[in-house]
């Protein structure tokens, strides 16, 4: 009988159950109170008698509760299931059609040319889910965040999702963790999930937020405080008296934007604002289990008393005294109050006049977000005062699309001047055609997203993006300048002037939420028919990689050395490149093509030094290497593959040929990608070796068959000139890991269980 997919009470008391059970066994080892985060993982430990629990370096096997999968990666992630040869997935799972649709025109036309060229990709994504027993939701029915928070999500749950901003679902106390395709494909198969137990950050939030502050201006302060590196390897638990004043909703914001610091995830402990979310959204019993199970779902009392004992690191934020913030352009971690923002623009010359404000996003889409934006609208309209420039809207999900045109928000952002969007992810992704600004054109936008690298959002480098709240973004916006501030200045208008007063709004709605009753497909089950064109430009059936020969690799050349920021967004490009998400050849097209080659400055390009043709696509280059049999390596700068957990930025060097990617420091989820394909993963033991490393130099990598947790590895390069040098490089391979490795990719290993 095949499993449920739902997230039902008997469901959840069973996860708590053997959550209780599993920590009784841990709490006996480590003999001390434990933190919430440590409460959920250990939770899931697949074996809590015997399991390592060093912090930061032992690596946990855990069993998640959950696997959710959007439509761009769940086409590798499906793939790469099929291949292990199951029937159905082993835990309750979901497909969620949000990446796809491109904003242009405006939801209707959008959706409309969505599904006429997507089709073949959503027919693979819908009949593959029917088959193995997936949730599949239809394209417009919301962002995969968005609707994971209103329908599965439940406090002290643990899930993975192939998407980096799956700890959405912390604001509802799940512990939830971006992980690439071959990570949910290993879940569905019904293998343990291995990740590295993480190091905890604890943030004491005090007080209570009010006036323009809002949730969003947590995590945009914290953002500036830790940086996109400050997480990497950690789980961020929040506490104090002051979570229990921001909704669920609001926490949600919060731990979504955790994965621009890094993080594993983050996490809020459980409180009426959670419960009373779960009651609007239909899910009372479920709220009824997590009453009665508080003491699972909460830091024990002394961690909260005495956190410097139990965090390895302990910061606090007063929200009585926090400011509206911005952060951009260009990284999540330019922060700065917005009162300080007037000041910068002139000093750092920044385009004054903002192009496009925009709303929405799986990070700020709640009935709570919507209201104050429209509370604002609402004000601006008083005096005559309307958007000049595009100012676009994504709802986030049917249900609060229907909600908020039943309770009149989406009248008051349609008299303003709003385009509404389908309810998908769009700008946010780089899935914005515009055709008010050029590319290259300098501009400035606001939004409420929450990734600002140049050229995500419109593939324009010249595109300044700042982020902050919607109701920040909406008051700028009817400014038309990134130099207003709501608090302090006037806005003029036709009929005069008003200072606006700051916005208030309910967090959920009084006649409850109205339910999306038409976006999601039950599976069928086997008798389902699995649809791919043998002939397809987008889809491609997957076979395995080629297993490791054992020996060492020698003389690889070295196909491109990134300097600076290097994202996966810049290793595997969105925007256009999203529609061969499903077609490993094709995309593979794109690699490297947004990295800066720290040899020449040019951006994607490179040397091909079998031929001496410059300025080469690096994908290009290595095909070359490739059918000349030659292996190659990528060399990168620090937190190396840091943003979307995109697997393809894994998995096209492998398929390119890749033998080993070495780097000052990595992002998590792209190291473990890279370690999942079977791809050397290796870190500089001196990162000024880095600058060692020159363009035709010949590197080999010796003593592989040795190759040993904790062992370093050594390196030679061999000049142009005919000098050599070795280095050393140090990995974080554990024992299981380095079958992956040897097996030519982890499910290669799982093909011959």
């Amino acid at each position: 009988m095949a499993s449920k997919i739902e997230t039902t009470p008997e469901m959840v008391q069973n996860v708590y159950k053997k959550t209780a059970e599993r920590i009784a066994v841990v709490g006996k080892r480590l003999n001390r109170p434990l933190t919430l985060g440590e409460k959920i993982l250990f939770g899931h430990l697949d074996d809590p008698q015997n399991q390592e629990l060093v912090r930061g370096e032992s690596f946990l096997l855990l069993r998640p509760d959950r696997v959710a999968m959007q439509d761009a990666t769940a086409q590798m992630a499906l793939l790469q299931f099929m291949l292990a040869g199951k029937d159905e997935a082993a835990v309750p799972s979901t497909v969620h059609c949000d990446h796809l649709i491109q904003a242009y025109k405006g939801s209707g036309v959008d959706m409309t040319v969505a599904n006429q060229t997507n089709k073949e990709v959503y027919d693979f994504l819908a009949t593959a889910s029917s088959r193995y027993n997936i949730g599949f939701w239809k394209p417009g029915a919301g962002i995969i965040h968005q609707v994971i928070l209103e329908n599965y999500a439940f406090p002290g749950g643990l899930m993975i999702g192939t998407d980096s901003h799956t700890p959405n679902a912390g604001g509802l106390g799940m512990c939830a963790v971006g992980v690439g395709g071959s990570d949910a494909s290993d879940v569905m198969v019904g293998l343990p999930w291995e990740v590295k137990n993480p190091k905890l950050i604890g943030v004491h939030l005090k007080g209570k937020l009010g006036g323009w502050a809002s949730a969003k201006d947590v995590i945009l302060k914290l953002c500036g405080m830790l940086t996109v590196k400050g997480g990497t390897d950690k789980v961020v638990e929040y506490f104090g008296e002051g979570t229990s004043s921001i909704s669920c909703t609001g926490k949600a914001t919060i731990t979504n934007m955790g994965a621009e610091l890094g993080a594993t995830c983050s996490v809020f402990p459980y409180d009426d604002r959670m419960g009373a979310y779960l009651k609007s959204t239909g899910r009372h019993e479920l709220a009824a289990v997590a009453d009665a199970h508080k003491d699972l779902l909460s830091a024990d009392a002394d961690v909260v008393a005495n956190p410097g004992k139990y965090f390895d690191e302990v910061y606090e934020i007063d929200l009585s005294a926090l400011e509206p913030h911005l952060v951009g352009p260009h990284t999540p971690d330019l922060a700065r109050p917005i009162s300080a923002l007037k000041k910068e623009v002139a000093e750092k010359g920044y385009t004054v006049k903002i192009s496009s404000a925009l709303i929405g996003s799986c990070t700020n889409s709640s009935y709570e977000d919507i209201g104050r934006a429209a509370f604002v609208a609402k004000q601006a309209m008083e005096v005559g005062v309307k958007m000049e420039s595009p100012f676009l809207v994504s709802p986030g999900s049917t249900q609060i699309q229907n909600t908020i045109e039943r309770d009149g928000q989406m009248a008051t952002f349609n008299e303003v001047g709003a385009t509404v969007l389908a309810n998908a992810c769009g700008p946010c992704i780089g899935q914005w055609r515009r055709d008010d600004i050029k590319s290259g054109e300098k501009n400035t936008i606001v939004t409420s997203f929450n990734r600002n690298f140049r050229a995500r959002n419109d593939a324009n480098p010249e595109t300044l993006a700042f982020i902050a709240s919607p109701e920040i973004v909406m008051a700028l916006g009817l400014a038309g300048r990134l130099d207003f501030n709501p608090a302090t200045d006037e806005l003029v208008g036709p009929k005069g002037t008003i200072k606006l007063q700051a916005p208030v709004a309910p967090e959920l709605p009084a006649k409850g939420f109205i339910a999306d009753t038409e976006g999601y497909q039950k599976p069928a089950g086997a008798t389902a028919q699995v649809a791919v064109n043998p002939s397809s430009d987008r889809l491609q059936l997957l076979s395995p990689f080629t297993k490791w020969d054992g020996n060492d690799f020698v003389d690889n050349l070295v196909l491109a050395k990134a300097k600076g920021k290097c994202t996966t967004d810049h290793i595997s490009p969105g925007g256009k490149w999203l529609n061969y998400r499903g077609h490993l050849d094709n995309i593979s097209n794109n690699m490297l093509l947004g990295a800066d080659n720290a040899f020449t400055g040019e951006i994607g390009k490179g040397k091909n030094q079998l031929t001496g043709d410059a300025g080469m696509e690096y994908a290009q280059i290595a095909r070359s290497y490739q059918k000349a049999g030659k292996g190659w390596i990528i060399v990168g700068d620090e937190n190396y593959g840091e943003g979307s957990s995109r697997e393809h930025a894994a998995m096209c060097p492998r398929h390119l040929g890749a033998t080993a990617v070495i780097t000052k420091s990595f992002a998590r989820i792209h190291e473990t990608n890279l370690k999942k394909q079977g791809v050397l993963a290796l870190t500089f033991v001196n990162p000024k070796d880095y600058d060692k490393i020159q363009e035709a130099d010949k590197v080999s990598l010796v003593d592989l068959k040795d190759l040993a947790p904790g062992k370093n590895v050594k390196m030679i390069l061999k000049h142009a000139d005919g000098s050599t040098e070795t280095i050393e490089a140090k990995h974080t391979y554990n024992s299981e890991q380095l079958k992956w490795f040897r097996a030519g990719s982890a499910l290669n290993l799982i093909r011959g269980l």
